[in-house]
Formats: C-alpha cells, structure tokens, sequence
C-alpha cells in the first residue's frame, strides 16, 4: 500500500517560516521524482517545486528564493522549507511521487494535504 503523508503545515504569520515534510511508504522512492503541489481556495492546484531523484530541482517563478525543496532518500522522505511567507502562499500543500515509465505511462501518488494559512 502506497502513502504520502505530509506534516508541519499551520499558521505562521507573514515573513516568518515553515518546513513541510512527506514520508513515503510502498513505493521504490529512488524511482520517484517528488514534489509538492499546493491549491487555494478557488484555484486550480499548482506545481510549487520537484525534485528529482538525482536532485535535480525546480521552482515555480512566484517562489524561487523563498522555497527549498530537498529529499532524503535514505529516510524516503521529501522536504519543503519555506521562509518569507506571504499571505498569497496559503493554500493546502499537497506531496506528489511521480515515476515516469515511458511511451506516457507513470506511476502518480498523492498525500492527503496539509494546510498553510500566512496571517497576521
């Protein structure tokens, strides 16, 4: 049985800092490229950063800077560090592995979210 399970979502308020972080189980993790999603109310989910097994990384433009993006394979386990926060970070922060097989095909998992709420 294959699990994400994310933590360390909450409140923080704007400037400050949070890390995420998704533990994975059931899956060949090396495979997998990680990464984390995140959706606010009323909005479609967006791509927030990947990582690939080789730890390779990208960022959407909004938080480069801000964000970072790591994973320890040893631990199956991928992070988010997030500083500067602002109010338009919150959403649900969703954890995706993705293996990609070829001709299209891919292996896709998600957790179940945690939420980041920036407010003063």
């Amino acid at each position: 049985q294959v699990q994400l399970v994310e933590s360390g979502g909450g409140l923080v308020q704007p400037g400050g800092s949070l890390r995420l972080s998704c533990a994975a189980s059931g899956i060949n993790f090396i495979r997998y490229t990680m990464g984390w999603y995140r959706q606010a109310p009323g909005k479609q989910r967006e791509l927030v950063a990947t990582v690939t097994s080789g730890g390779s990384t990208n960022y959407v433009d909004s938080v480069k800077d801000r964000f970072t993006i790591s994973r320890d394979n040893a631990k199956n386990t991928v992070y988010l560090q997030m500083s500067n926060l602002k109010p338009e970070d919150t959403a649900v922060y969703y954890c995706n592995g993705r293996w990609t097989i070829g001709l299209g095909g891919s292996y896709d998992y998600w957790g179940q979210g945690t939420q980041v709420t920036v407010s003063s």
